[in-house]
């Protein structure tokens, strides 16, 4: 049998920056922040100098639960705090412009990690990015998605031609997620707070559509008025590539009685080769990695599959807080708010296309 000339190192977690010890100061002290981002910034030897939240003594909790020293009694006092180089936000949407904006205007803050979506639309996510251009702040939005060890696999793989031109390329989400409060009484649910991973992981595997089609109904579970509930939607490419997913938040009964079918599948299809692959975050917190399967004709007969221990929650994480840093030390911002202005942009035309009932082409946004 012949030996396969595949290279099976797929670089599932990223090289580490070359720089560790930026002094972080975390805003915010809810889930992703307190389970997931802290854990993995000291489990990586970065320095998280400084805590604050809307409740004082919900950051104290957190502080106290790993070791941090400084606890703010509000974002505003963290932000004079000169030690703090690096801004993490973790606040809703529609609240963390205003953090960005006076983020920038202190001297000692150099970088800023914020959330996904940055902000409540496009029109204020451009804002946002502008103070930070004028202020020349490095700015970087956490979308992490890019960071499980699966996309950066396939990543790879398509960069090295395994693939050959992708064709058609899918998402299948079957998963309950958490929606957080501040969610209710707003009019945009499932496509800016959860398919906003997909359609960003999207744009970084294959690059920027044209145009988006999307179709929603109603989440039959989640309480509050919602019109993006479960989200189907395909993205156009001018090459003729379409992407694809369903977003389906529903899963069926499974949390009023029956027996469930929980996952998120993916796959690409390519002119010489295919992948599939799982994400383990449904499973979380039970440590599950999330995988890939690919066949290639460059090495017919043959069916890879890499693995690794990592995961998504919390290790990935690190990955993004590491590319601010390796930005701040000079290197490529590769998570620039720059650039997620394109994934704004087509949450953006999703909406419109929702509404109006076509798709919408992402210049319409942008123009």
């Amino acid at each position: 049998m012949a030996r396969s000339t595949i290279d099976l190192d797929l670089e599932p977690m990223p090289a580490p920056p070359t720089r560790k010890d930026w002094r972080i100061g975390c805003v915010g002290a809810g889930f992703i922040m307190a389970d997931i981002q802290i854990p993995a910034y000291l489990a990586a030897g970065y320095q998280v100098a400084a805590i604050a939240s809307r409740t004082e003594a919900h950051a104290r909790a957190v502080a106290a639960r790993h070791g941090i020293e400084t606890v703010h009694a509000g974002w505003r006092e963290l932000l004079d705090d000169e030690r703090v180089q690096v801004v993490d936000i973790a606040f809703p949407p529609d609240q963390q412009p205003e953090i960005v904006a006076a983020a920038c205007r202190k001297d000692h803050v150099e970088g800023i990690l914020v959330q996904k979506p940055i902000a409540a639309d496009y029109a204020e996510a451009r804002k946002a990015v502008e103070a930070c251009a004028n202020s020349n702040k490095t700015l970087a939005v956490n979308q992490n998605m890019r960071y499980d060890q699966s996309m950066r696999a396939l990543k790879t793989a398509l960069d090295r031609g395994y693939l050959g031109e992708p064709v058609l390329a899918t998402i299948e989400m079957r998963a309950i997620p958490h929606w957080q409060t501040f969610l209710e009484g707003t009019d945009r649910l499932t496509l800016a707070n959860m398919s906003v991973h997909h359609l960003d992981v999207f744009r970084h595997l294959f690059g920027d559509p044209e145009g988006i089609f999307v179709s929603a109904r109603a989440d039959p579970r989640t309480t509050f008025e919602h019109r993006d509930g479960i989200c189907l939607y395909i993205l156009e490419y001018a090459n003729g590539l379409r992407a694809s997913a369903w977003d389906d938040v529903w899963s069926g009964p499974v949390r009023e009685g029956s027996e469930g079918d929980i996952y998120i599948k993916w796959r690409v299809e390519g002119t010489e080769g295919l992948a599939w692959g799982t994400i383990g975050w449904p499973y979380y917190p039970t440590p599950t990695p999330s995988t890939i399967t690919f066949t290639t004709a460059q090495q017919p007969g043959y069916v890879f599959q890499p693995k690794w221990t990592e995961v998504w929650f919390p290790d990935a994480f690190a990955g993004t807080m590491g590319a601010l840093f390796t930005a701040l030390d000079g290197g490529e911002n590769v998570l620039s708010g720059e650039g997620n202005l394109a994934t704004m942009a087509l949450i953006e035309a999703g909406y419109r296309s929702l509404d109006e009932k076509r798709l919408v082409r992402v210049d319409e946004i942008t123009a």
